[in-house]
């Protein structure tokens, strides 16, 4: 089976409680997709699917750029760890110039393509890992990238330096663990609503950052 065609018959067009505007294909529960994923790739210990949920950093980023559409009007756009795509679908809504999703999930990538086609916008996806690379992006934006310590300080300093060169760099974050305590800047904050599936509360209160080199 295709990975579009697993996501469509394996999720369903749901609008995330934040972004009512757009709708995504997901899933109600973490284990169950978990699972048909591991036994369409015959394998076990597969990453989790975290492109099949509308997670609380992108949640907040997406009406960030859905309701500041100054931020990314005309711009060239890279959405890191892009997940189901959610904003980097906000920012086309919002009129950005192009949007590059990075994902370095199969299924991820299909995801995105499936979500941008049903919101009806352009998204262009990559499974490269661009973290180090400068494209001359004009807007960087990345949810939820600080959950583990040594990829939160790999992903930041990569970060900070395209801040430092110019771009403008914003990444929506829950609360995790592993968030810098500098170089960043308080832009907004949304409480979340979210599902005990993947959080331990039922909002999660998020704050979408400016990162300064």
């Amino acid at each position: 089976m295709a990975p579009s065609e697993f996501i469509i018959a394996n999720t369903e067009l749901v609008r995330p409680p934040l972004t009512p505007e757009i709708v995504l294909h997901l899933a109600s529960e973490i284990v169950p997709i978990w699972r048909k994923t591991e036994e369409e790739l015959s394998a076990e210990g597969v990453p989790p699917p975290f492109w099949a949920f509308a997670w609380a950093g992108g949640q907040a980023l997406a009406r960030y750029v859905l309701d500041h559409p100054e931020t990314v009007a005309g711009k060239s756009v890279l959405d890191f760890a892009s997940g189901s795509g959610l904003s980097a679908i906000a920012a086309m809504k919002s009129g950005a110039d192009s949007v590059l999703a990075s994902e370095i999930d199969a299924f991820a990538i299909a995801a995105i393509t499936l979500n941008a086609r049903v919101n009806d916008v352009c998204v262009t996806s990559s499974n490269s890992d661009f973290v180090g690379r400068d494209d001359g992006w004009q807007v960087v934006i990345a949810g939820d990238v600080c959950y583990e310590r040594e990829m939160s300080g790999r992903v930041f300093d990569w970060l900070k330096s395209l801040a430092a060169r110019g771009a403008l760099v914003l990444m929506g974050d829950p609360g995790r663990n592993y968030l810098p305590g500098s170089h960043l800047r308080e832009l907004a904050v949304y409480d979340v609503q979210t599902t005990r599936e993947l959080e331990d509360h039922d909002v999660r209160r998020t704050t979408v950052w400016q990162v300064v080199g």
